[in-house]
């Protein structure tokens, strides 16, 4: 691996792009929530997870160097790490979540009908399933084709966090301190969305916005290290884009089986930004900083 050289005026004019576009975008999509647009809100998300790399080529640095051919062959271990441990580890935090919390677990459909209406139940009933069948269909799809979609939209963040920012962290503070920095900015790249629209943890928690700001940036060090780990392992920016995008869709699975409106309990699971569901992640990731070379 190159060794990197910090470069503080690069890596200010990247952030200063980065979060400047993004923050803006996410302000449209809190707008369109407001007005009652959500589902053209939804729409507009993927966009802003390019932020990042549009940061990273507006600020001037090449992107060349972020690893495009994948080299499967060489790298399939990889391949196969961030394609299921993802699915593996939200498995595990939302198994530890409902052992906790059991009157949360729901196979009714409650959420379904929560976040689409009666008629969804009605379109599953008519065509011969049962909840729990689309539960199936929605886990098989999460670890199958879903990773490879979502990867696309994942990319866009991980050649700017990983590809760019981490390495240049690393430089400056050394390789732990590095991730942890890392892992807040990150974090805290979603501010916006947390406080407007309840990002991840909803609104009916106790202290919001501010205890939902707080936490996700202490969860996504976790998600970075991992990304980080995979990307330094193989310089192909596609693993921790796979990585990535195969959290994204496992994640939705945990809360398709939970109560809505479990209030500050969002906070905890059955999702892995709740900080017991993401105990798992966040025993992986202390591998990888236990493996971390320091300078």
């Amino acid at each position: 691996m190159d060794e990197v050289t910090f470069d503080g005026r690069g890596v200010r004019r990247f952030l200063v792009w980065t979060f400047a576009i993004a923050w803006a975008l996410q302000l449209v999509v809190i707008l369109l929530v407001n007005a009652g647009s959500g589902p053209i809100a939804q729409y507009l998300l993927p966009v802003v997870m390019f932020a990042p790399l549009l940061g990273l080529i507006l600020s001037g640095h090449d992107v060349r160097g972020l690893g495009w051919r994948p080299r499967i062959r060489e790298n399939l271990r990889l391949l196969l790490f961030s394609w299921l441990v993802p699915a593996a580890l939200t498995a595990a935090g939302a198994a530890l979540y409902f052992c906790l919390f059991p009157a949360h677990f729901d196979l009714s459909g409650a959420y379904l009908l929560e976040a689409a209406g009666p008629e969804s139940l009605e379109v599953l009933e008519a065509g011969g399933l049962t909840y729990g069948h689309y539960i199936l269909i929605n886990a098989i799809v999460a670890v199958t084709v879903a990773p490879l979609i979502n990867m696309f939209p994942a990319m866009g963040e991980e050649a700017g966090w990983r590809g760019y920012l981490y390495p240049q962290l690393k430089a400056k503070f050394g390789h732990r301190l590095g991730l942890v920095v890392g892992g807040i900015v990150w974090g805290v790249w979603h501010w916006p969305l947390i406080a407007g629209i309840g990002y991840e943890y909803g609104t009916e928690y106790i202290g919001f916005p501010v205890v939902g700001m707080v936490l996700f940036p202490l969860v996504t060090i976790a998600f970075g290290a991992l990304a980080d780990a995979l990307f330094e392992r193989s310089r192909i920016i596609w693993y921790p884009a796979i990585f990535h995008g195969a959290l994204n869709a496992a994640a939705t699975i945990p809360v398709a089986l939970c109560q809505p409106h479990t209030g500050s309990h969002f906070l905890l699971g059955p999702a892995p930004a709740g900080i017991i569901a993401a105990l798992p992640f966040f025993a992986v990731a202390a591998c990888a900083f236990a493996r971390a070379r320091t300078e």
